[in-house]
């Protein structure tokens, strides 16, 4: 029934067959309507249907739920709410653009999505919201309320989610750009497992718990009672009680709980990211102080939010739910708060740089303060570009040869390496002479054998300073199967040359000595023989024997001279025990 007070009063239908309608049971309503419970129509000019035919069937009628009326006050604000949330979603996903782009490598800590979601979320409830504000149109213009009352508040209700989730990112990610604020300097400055750590991760949880518990208790329900508002006394049994039950007040209790778990969010980061404050009064004004303008702006929008759908929740006639509600609280209480987050959001994300971009200019700051504290000047980007070496439309090839022209390095640094080995020669020369003299005033028998002062004793025989293919040819006289040998062998002999006081010099400039002095003298004897002769001359002459020993070892080939270069005898009685030597002749010299 379409209106309680039927009549059948066919005074409007005289042109259709009165038998017909009383046999299908129609009866005409107060409100001009024609229905028999099952099918309803309109019953007023120029909707009446023309003609019924024998089985109930009208020709060209026009059904009870047809938009008939022009578009009213709510349909009109609804329009102009429609293209506001519009031109958000333009700056939104400007906005999105700006701060979502990526100008230094994303962080495990910090994904680079957490700072996008926000714009997300605001994106979705633009969306959402048009849809709403698209649908409400139908509300004025059905003649009997049905599906598009169902659709505007259907997605209403969704809108306001995805506004209180806007705040909740927007006051979420501020703490954690303070947190990447906080470790920037110091990334072990935070522990990653302590109460704060386990707080950060638990209450988004928390936050989304409730709000989707929002979202079971208001959406996934029978919406067909919210139609019933044809007329007053259906609106009062069934609209009325629908819309104000129990699961709209509980929605409205959960979106009470994200609103204070935002709030603890947002005391939570200035507690641990801005200076500390004593005392309860200092607490507050430290509090509201840095508090960002952006969240002293969205948290009582989101709190007049969440109060408005609780009033809807107790009071039928300042709801959106009512198809003749107040215009003005529908639109000032529902839709505005969530259209102005997202413009706040939109204006602030313009006027705050990219996170990247500022942690770029921290880190600046932060090294110039180095510098100036270390006392380095940096120079200004015009200063390299009049003094320093750079050439325009020069490659990175062409530098490197510029440099090595610079450094006076030629083929194989030939030109440090003959350098080298010509300063080498002459400090050799200068310590053999040394040497030399030293000798001559402590013992004759320890002078050293005499090298042409034009060149210098390598591991394996003189080489004349200046002569870089020779030193070449040393360097490269291993013939070994290891490339790492090989390498390490270049390596020493390089340092041999280039630093001629240390041990790998040293021990070159010994086994060249020895090479030369066992290059002279007769071809040697058998070594076994030779060292018994020697033993025997020792033993029967005491010290006269140590002449012969000299020229006997001097014709040693290159396996004897190494084996009998050091004594491996620790007995020295007979050195100190033994009568001074006698000189008897130039043999014993």
């Amino acid at each position: 029934m379409d209106n309680a007070a039927g009549y059948t009063n066919f005074t409007n239908l005289n042109h259709l067959n009165q038998s017909t309608l009383n046999f299908w049971n129609y009866t005409v309503y107060s409100n001009q309507t024609l229905s028999n419970g099952t099918w309803c129509m309109l019953a007023f000019p120029p909707y009446i249907p023309p003609a019924v035919l024998p089985n109930g069937t009208f020709i060209n009628e026009t059904v009870c739920w047809h938009p008939v009326y022009p578009i009213g006050a709510r349909a009109g604000t609804g329009l102009g709410f429609g293209v506001l949330f519009g031109i958000a979603l333009v700056l939104t996903l400007i906005v999105l653009k700006k701060h979502g782009q990526l100008f230094l490598p994303a962080e495990r800590r910090f994904f680079p999505i957490g700072r996008r979601w926000q714009f997300y979320w605001a994106c979705f409830t633009c969306a959402i919201a048009l849809i709403s504000l698209f649908t409400n149109i139908d509300v004025d213009r059905y003649y009997l309320p049905e599906l598009p009352i169902v659709l505007t508040c259907f997605f209403w209700f969704i809108m306001e989610m995805g506004a209180m989730a806007i705040v909740w990112e927007a006051v979420r990610h501020w703490g954690s750009w303070m947190e990447r604020q906080f470790i920037d300097p110091n990334p072990f400055v935070l522990k990653l497992d302590d109460r704060r750590a386990k707080i950060e991760f638990w209450m988004p949880l928390f936050f989304y718990f409730w709000l989707w518990m929002n979202f079971f208790l208001v959406v996934p329900r029978s919406w067909t009672n919210i139609e019933m508002q044809r007329y007053p006394q259906q609106t009062n049994d069934l609209a009325i009680p629908t819309a104000t039950d129990g699961r709209f007040k509980a929605a409205a209790f959960c979106l009470v709980v994200c609103w204070l778990t935002i709030s603890f969010s947002l005391w939570h980061s200035i507690k641990h990211y801005c200076p500390h404050n004593r005392g309860l009064i200092n607490r507050t004004i430290g509090f509201l102080r840095f508090t960002p303008t952006r969240f002293i702006l969205l948290m009582p929008l989101s709190l007049a939010m969440v109060a408005y759908q609780a009033l809807c929740a107790w009071e039928f006639a300042w709801s959106p739910l009512n198809v003749k509600g107040l215009v003005a609280a529908i639109y000032a209480g529902g839709y505005a708060p969530a259209l102005l987050i997202i413009l706040i959001q939109a204006l602030f994300g313009f006027i705050n740089p990219n996170e990247d971009r500022e942690l770029q200019r921290q880190r600046r700051v932060r090294g110039d303060q180095i510098n100036q504290a270390m006392g380095i000047q940096k120079k200004p980007a015009w200063w390299h570009r009049l003094n320093g070496d750079n050439v325009a439309n020069e490659s990175m090839r062409d530098r490197i040869a510029r440099n090595v022209r610079e450094l006076g390095g030629g083929k194989a640094t030939a030109s440090n390496l003959e350098a080298a080995i010509a300063a080498r020669g002459a400090e050799a020369e200068l310590t053999r002479t040394a040497q030399q003299q030293s000798a001559a005033e402590d013992d004759v028998e320890m002078s050293s054998i005499r090298v042409s002062p034009h060149q210098t004793v390598d591991m394996l025989g003189p080489v004349v300073p200046g002569d870089f293919a020779a030193a070449r040819a040393v360097a490269s006289r291993y013939e070994g199967k290891s490339d790492r040998r090989r390498t390490e062998h270049q390596v020493q002999v390089a340092a041999g040359l280039l630093f001629p006081n240390s041990d790998a010099s040293a021990a070159a400039t010994a086994a060249s000595r020895r090479a030369e002095l066992m290059m002279d003298g007769p071809p040697p004897p058998p070594y076994a023989a030779a060292a018994a002769a020697a033993a025997a001359d020792v033993n029967n002459t005491g010290g006269r024997g140590r002449g012969r020993r000299a020229s006997v070892t001097s014709g040693m080939t290159d396996g004897s001279r190494t084996l009998m270069d050091r004594s491996v005898s620790t007995d020295t009685s007979n050195t100190l025990g033994a009568p001074p030597q006698t000189i008897r002749s130039m043999l014993d010299v």
